[in-house]
């Protein structure tokens, strides 16, 4: 069965009554300037308010979707068998609808019946209580009634089976959700004797062992808690059920083999390579693994928009591309003449479901510059630490600092001296080079505002007015490509090929400052993204938005507004709020890349 047959299978379940689930579209990959995090890292994700409680626009409760994410907390963990990067999760929640006697058995009856898992091989874990909240005995009586028999049954605390946003209950802040969450795991069996090779082999061997006997296929949680003091809970009105399970990871058990880079969705990746480096898989699965990991990440955050840098998404993509690169240059892949094989396969791979319309001429060059950037320092760089006697924090940020190397390089040539670097002062190392450029994006909201105060707020509507007149005066083909608004200066960028003249710049402020002085309503409205689309709003077109969108224009109706675009907000109410603005500058920030600055103009 291949991995695309699973998430199918996955959708069609959850869809078919009695489950009645509805399918939403899956979130953006990247989010642009989102204060927390810029990935999006589980299907929950864009659904923390409904769980906590704000009604769904369409009014479903059951929802199910596949979220393509990006994790790199684990990216030290990646090179074994199950750690990624990049991964599908597929996820199916009850807002306040059902819970657990109808949650456990329908994912028991998607694990054994339409995937024929062996239900001897399906082990489980429950909460085993603490001061706050009882011993999960509901689950775990449900599983026995399966024919889970209590000895696959495992109880596990706070750390293993228990979820919030925060972590443990005690890490939640007063206001957050969470709750005890129940988890399968698949047994590769006993006969691999993979416990008895493993550096757990002294350890008793147990569901979350790490040696890879057991592999996790999914979680249910049970979001019925809300902090509301210091060591205090209370049960929420309405309780919500939050599955998620990793394809990759389920497609491992469906072919009975622990190893997920043997499944159909690296298979590809992993047969270029090893024609192209003339090595075995099996003799150096650490760099064959990081590779096509790396790679995938890669590509799918180059058909969202990134391109390396040192700031933000661009820099994670560099970190992953030079991780990789670094793999290749090990197995002797020096040249990139392999990179469009790779990249193709990866496309191929999605081709059918996330990267329809990405085209691979495009992908592997802006890819292979990064590694040729990589690999003319690499050689200078590995000469700068060879001349080191002790590679320690220092150095190892140096190499970073001064030749781009990462942190792993540095760690791998100080391992085979017999040296380590201490991870804790290469941090701190990093983080006070990192301190000035973080000052001034700590607080970045979502659609990059700074915050909400009174100038960001006039700024950001003055930004769609201004996006509005270089449509007019230019042509419909100028659309944003990133934006970053401060209490002191909005700055939007924009593709055209040359500045705009000192004619065309003043047109553009002047009909930013009439249509302001026109006084017209700024509103909204929560529609249909279908719906949405047919009103010619503007939109991010590299972007997935959720089925049910919010839409912003400028003026009494939607049909005839001056500016229409896809935005969460915040707006001023009328436009006579924002004043008058003024152009500040221009800039060309790049190859067909226009930057403009724009300012409130001082009440006279």
């Amino acid at each position: 069965m291949t991995a695309s047959e699973v998430r199918e299978k996955y959708i069609n379940y959850f869809k078919a009554n009695p489950r009645n689930h509805k399918e939403i579209s899956p979130a953006p990959l990247v989010l642009e300037n989102d204060p927390t995090t810029l990935f999006t890292s589980s299907g929950m994700q864009p659904l923390v308010p409904y769980l906590m409680g704000e009604p769904y626009p369409s009014g479903d409760k059951r929802l199910m979707d596949s979220q393509p994410s990006i994790r790199t907390v684990d990216v030290e963990e990646v090179g074994d068998n199950r750690h990624l990067t990049f991964f599908e999760m597929l996820g199916n929640w009850s807002l306040g609808d059902y819970f657990k006697k109808e949650q456990l058995p329908w994912i028991f009856e998607f694990f054994t019946k339409e995937l024929g898992l062996p239900k001897e091989r399906l082990w489980v874990s429950v909460f085993e209580g603490n001061n706050q909240v009882p011993k999960d005995e509901e689950s775990a009586e449900i599983w026995k009634s399966l024919g889970i028999p209590k000895e696959r049954i495992y109880y596990y605390g706070v750390e293993k089976n228990w979820w919030s946003r925060s972590g443990t209950p005690q890490q939640m802040p007063v206001g957050e959700i969470g709750g005890p969450d129940s988890e399968a795991f698949y047994d590769f069996g006993e006969e691999l004797k993979l416990h008895e090779n493993s550096p757990f082999k002294k350890e008793k061997c147990h569901p979350n062992c790490e040696c890879g006997r057991f592999l996790e296929i999914g979680n249910s949680v049970f979001i019925q808690y809300k902090k509301i003091g210091e060591d205090k809970l209370e049960e929420l009105p309405n309780k919500n059920v939050d599955f998620g399970g990793g394809l990759e990871r389920i497609a491992a058990a469906v072919n009975g083999d622990p190893d997920i880079y043997k499944t159909d969705l690296f298979k590809p990746i992993i047969e270029v390579l090893d024609s192209g480096s003339g090595k075995k898989y099996d003799d150096n699965e650490v760099e064959f693994r990081v590779i096509a990991d790396h790679l995938k990440a890669a590509v799918f955050l180059f058909a969202n928009g990134v391109t390396p840098s040192n700031k933000q998404h661009g820099y994670v993509m560099r970190r992953l591309i030079r991780r990789f690169a670094y793999k290749m240059n090990k197995l002797g892949i020096i040249t990139l003449k392999e990179l469009p094989k790779l990249t193709e396969q990866v496309i191929n791979i999605y081709k059918d479901s996330y990267l329809k319309d990405l085209e691979n001429y495009k992908v592997h060059p802006g890819i292979g510059s990064e590694i040729d950037k990589f690999f003319s320092t690499l050689y200078r760089g590995e000469k700068y630490l060879d001349s080191q006697p002790v590679i320690n924090a220092q150095v190892a940020f140096n190499s970073l600092a001064t030749y781009g190397i990462p942190f792993e390089v540095s760690r791998e040539l100080a391992k085979s001296r017999g040296q380590d670097i201490d991870i804790t002062e290469f941090e701190k190392e990093f983080e006070k080079h990192q301190s000035l450029s973080r000052s001034t994006s700590a607080g970045v909201f979502k659609g990059g505002l700074a915050d909400h105060s009174p100038e960001v707020i006039k700024l950001h509507t003055a930004t769609h007015l201004l996006l509005a007149s270089l449509r007019k005066i230019l042509g419909d083909q100028v659309v944003q490509k990133g934006q970053n608004i401060t209490k002191d200066r909005s700055r939007f960028d924009f593709p055209n090929s040359e500045k705009l003249t000192d004619k065309e710049l003043k047109e553009v402020e002047d009909m930013i400052n009439d249509t302001i002085q026109k006084s017209l309503p700024v509103n909204f409205k929560v529609m249909p993204k279908e719906e949405a689309l047919a009103t010619g709003a503007i939109h991010a077109f590299n972007e997935k938005y959720a089925d049910t969108v919010k839409v912003y224009f400028v003026g009494d109706r939607i049909e005839n507004a001056i500016s229409c675009e896809f935005c969460g907000g915040p707006h001023v109410g009328n436009t006579s709020e924002i004043g008058r603005v003024r152009i500040k500058k221009q800039e060309k920030i790049g190859a067909g890349v226009i930057r403009i600055y724009l300012t409130l103009k001082p009440a006279n």
